[in-house]
């Protein structure tokens, strides 16, 4: 333990599984108190449990902002404040632009757009409350490059990108001491991925180091961004990829 973390207090959705997870046992090694706010509350208690009285697990569809208004008030109910939002919580898709349903297609422009707009409102709403802080943005590679083979995972993350520099901006302009990032992952092993051993083969070949991340290499710029060594880093890219978007 570094301790960089001390006295944060830390929202993170999608924290019962991955990346999400990974972020959450990161943060509390290193003094946070971190919140995991999941759709799976079984996998989400369990983890919180496991992580001791620095952790709490919230109950949160990203999609609703009932959910999030509420999640925001058992937070600072339990830890009193909060400093630090990773919004983290998000669906893939295989689709091209030409078969892609329209109800998946609404499916993860709620997920993955409506969802981290939701989180980033809140996260403003509530930090500026106590002294500022951190929001994190979950984006992606495909944020910056796109994939004939993920339309509507392309379409939201180069938005979540582009919204995170309007929320930069605002909270600087208004002075709200209020940093906005994202983080773009190459390709990571995650439940999502490892289960198909054709799709790790694939990844793999076009990743240029030759092999997937570790959901812990995405956690440790989670800590650097939620930590005040990233005080002069707003609206920025945080790339992860192994040299993925050099080429």
């Amino acid at each position: 333990m570094v301790d960089r973390l001390n006295d944060k207090v830390a929202l993170v959705s999608g924290g019962a599984s991955g990346i999400g997870l990974a972020i959450a046992k990161k943060f509390v090694d290193e003094g946070a108190q971190v919140a995991l706010g999941d759709i799976n509350a079984e996998s989400g208690e369990k983890v919180a449990a496991e992580l001791g009285e620095n952790a709490m697990f919230v109950t949160l569809d990203v999609t609703k902002e009932e959910m999030w208004e509420q999640a925001f008030k058992d937070v600072i109910a339990k830890f009193g404040k909060v400093n630090v939002v990773v919004n983290n919580a998000g669906i893939g898709d295989q689709y091209n632009v030409e078969n892609m349903p329209l109800d998946y297609w609404n499916k993860i422009v709620a997920i993955n757009g409506t969802g981290m707009f939701l989180g980033t409102k809140h996260g403003v709403r509530n930090i500026k409350n106590y002294g500022g802080g951190s929001i994190i943005n979950m984006c992606s590679i495909e944020g910056l490059v796109g994939e004939s083979f993920a339309v509507g995972y392309d379409f939201t993350k180069g938005g979540v990108r582009l919204m995170t520099k309007s929320a930069a901006l605002y909270c600087a302009e208004e002075k709200l001491n209020i940093r906005v990032n994202t983080i773009h992952p190459g390709y990571i092993h995650t439940p999502m991925v490892d289960p198909s051993p054709d799709l790790v083969k694939l990844e793999e070949s076009k990743t240029p180091m030759g092999h997937l991340g570790e959901p812990e290499d995405i956690a440790n710029l989670a800590v650097f961004l939620a930590s005040d060594e990233s005080k002069f880093s707003t609206g920025s890219e945080f790339v992860a990829d192994g040299g993925y978007t050099a080429q």
